[in-house]
């Protein structure tokens, strides 16, 4: 469909973008739009009608073209119901797939985002925006096109007709269009900034109410529900107020449009009934002209609705659009190395990164990690440990120098293949509110159950799954509430065993455990990094006393490396944090055995 040249370019592309939305279903969408064009030509037909039946059977009192004419409209009414029937069905269809689709590809493209896209930006904003957000467009690319074409056919028509009949009259009409036009576009300038603020008011809504949910174990810890009530009641009043505002707007523009529309059909009566006084215009002419007059008036007025509804999505599809058109996940070359297996060899060269181009975190970093070597990275927080390692699974590149796996640069290998052969086990482990046996298929998708239960007694979970009266079917609950800590750390082992992947990381994997619990852990970790390069991220001194070699980070450097003992008896940096008992700090282990 052509979009108005009035339209400013920017708008324009934003409107195309949206449009593109229902190429995929353009067969039902122009079937809808043909039994539109056909259902409004009759009803278009049916005022004429009735200027026949006004003049030529009820004035001259002809009776039996009364009963013929009478059933005529009544079948034109008929008609015009089915096809009405059958526009309303299809272009409900093609809206609810357009929200499916377009739900989907935000959803696809988040996924594949970076996760610097989604450190920046809370979780309820996202939510918001795909739950929302998408309704808005879809009213827009669906609803407005067939409306906008149906307005336009009785507009257009209503005015040829009106013209044929009696042009005077007609010049009624358009004296009042620019002062419509005009108010449609002031206030819907006005809407779509009011409704641009009510959806980021309806996000900030919804953020603290995730924020909530996810954090209630810490409210309640410390008895702030109260101060929660209070954010939550800021946020919704706050919403409540813009939403107002968008509401007082709308409540001035409606009631203006139809003040014009019906003065304007007042002073029509008034004038048309003179004429027929008169006898220059016959009462069919002016009943059918009073029936043009309201085709002509509803569309001048809903123009004016449609254009303010279009600017209200408009912010909405820019929110989205953001998203779209946000970069993804660096993409391979056309060469990228897909590996069948990795032997596990690491080396960083001269590796700098920082989140900030002017704050470095890491500076310089050279280390090589031989494939069955377990090494600790031992360091103050936000010295940059856990930042290290999630330059392995290219979570973010390097800003300078050249990390490489197996003698092959990370920017080469397949992004997908080279993340199937890691394995990531973060200090706060998450599972998927689903089943026991699905969170651990998640290691491997086509797993057998064989091979599940031997993950699982690997990790030392089997015991513990079997004890609930469901056994693997057993639901964990939103991010494994119904686990112990100590549960869901065995469940995502097992998850990773499963998956069996040639470089592991573990991420403060026992911490906050009581002593029963970590041993058992502690002897599923043993067992997960047997025969693999493992980097790991703990404060437990076992871990670090049997690392192969210890490297201290310090202001974003490596300052010391080498066994434990030797960097005990060296009396350095490592010699003063173990003296201290790693008070402070956190321990980065990097394992790997063979």
């Amino acid at each position: 469909m052509q979009i108005p040249k009035f339209i400013t370019p920017e708008i324009r592309s934003d409107l195309r973008r949206m449009m593109a939305l229902v190429a995929p279903y353009w067969g039902r969408f122009a079937l809808a739009a043909f039994l539109l064009i056909v259902s409004t030509l009759i009803g278009l037909a049916l005022p004429w009608a009735i200027r026949i039946l006004v003049d030529t059977v009820i004035v001259a009192g002809n009776q039996p073209q009364l009963d013929l004419i009478a059933l005529g409209l009544l079948a034109l009414f008929i008609a015009q119901s089915l096809l009405s029937v059958g526009n309303t069905y299809l272009m409900a269809q093609v809206g609810q797939r357009v929200i499916a689709d377009f739900r989907a590809q935000v959803h696809a493209q988040l996924t594949g985002l970076p996760l610097r896209f989604f450190a920046e930006r809370r979780t309820g904003e996202i939510v918001s925006r795909v739950s929302n957000d998408v309704t808005l467009v879809q009213e827009v690319v669906t609803e407005t096109p067939i409306n906008f074409l149906r307005q336009i056919i009785n507009l257009v028509g209503g005015l040829v007709l009106m013209l044929v009949m009696n042009w005077q009259l007609t010049l009624i009409i358009f004296a009042i269009i620019p002062p419509i036009i005009l108010v449609g576009v002031l206030f819907g300038r006005r809407l779509q900034s009011l409704a641009t603020a009510a959806q980021d008011r309806i996000a900030d809504t919804t953020v603290t109410l995730e924020e909530m949910l996810s954090g209630i174990r810490v409210v309640k810890s410390f008895a702030r529900e109260a101060f929660e009530k209070g954010r939550f009641q800021q946020n919704v009043e706050a919403a409540y107020q813009t939403t107002m505002q968008r509401v007082r707007v709308r409540s001035v523009f409606i009631p203006l449009i139809s003040f014009l529309g019906f003065g304007a059909l007042t002073f029509l009566l008034w004038y048309g009934g003179r004429l027929v006084i008169a006898g220059t215009l016959t009462p069919g002419e002016l009943v059918a002209f009073l029936f043009y007059m309201m085709m002509v008036a509803g569309p001048l007025g809903e123009f004016a609705g449609l254009y303010a509804r279009v600017r209200e999505a408009l912010g909405a599809g820019r929110r989205l659009f953001e998203i779209l058109d946000a970069e993804s996940e660096p993409l391979e070359t056309p060469d990228a190395v897909v590996p069948s297996a990795l032997r596990g060899g690491v080396r960083f060269e001269n590796v700098s990164f920082g989140y900030q181009p002017d704050q470095p975190i890491l500076k310089g970093i050279s280390l090589e990690v031989q494939p069955g070597e377990m090494i600790a990275i031992v360091g103050p927080s936000g010295v940059g440990k856990t930042t290290l390692v999630n330059l392995l699974p290219r979570f973010y590149d390097a800003t300078a120098g050249v990390i490489e796996i197996d003698s092959v640069d990370v920017r080469r290998y397949n992004l997908h293949a080279l993340r199937e052969q890691m394995g990531l086990v973060p200090q706060e482990t998450f599972l998927f509110g689903g089943t026991v046996r699905e969170n651990i298929a998640y290691g491997k998708m086509n797993a057998s159950t064989a091979d599940l239960e031997a993950a699982a007694r690997a990790a030392n979970a089997h015991d513990f799954i079997q004890a609930f009266p469901e056994g693997y079917e057993t639901l964990v609950g939103e991010k494994g509430v119904r686990l112990s800590m100590g549960q869901r750390q065995r469940v995502a082992i097992a998850r990773m065993l499963l998956k069996d992947p040639r470089i592991l990381i573990l991420d403060e994997a026992t911490s906050s455990l009581d002593s029963e619990s970590e041993r058992l852990v502690q002897e599923a970790l043993e067992r997960l990094t047997r025969g693999r390069t493992s980097f790991v991220i703990a404060h437990r001194l076992p871990t670090i006393q049997r690392a192969d070699r210890i490297v201290v980070l310090q202001n974003g450097q490596i300052v010391e490396q080498g066994s434990h003992a030797a960097l005990l008896a060296k009396g350095g940096v490592y010699e003063h944090l173990w003296s201290l008992q790693f008070a402070d700090f956190e321990v980065v282990e990097v394992e790997n055995t063979s």
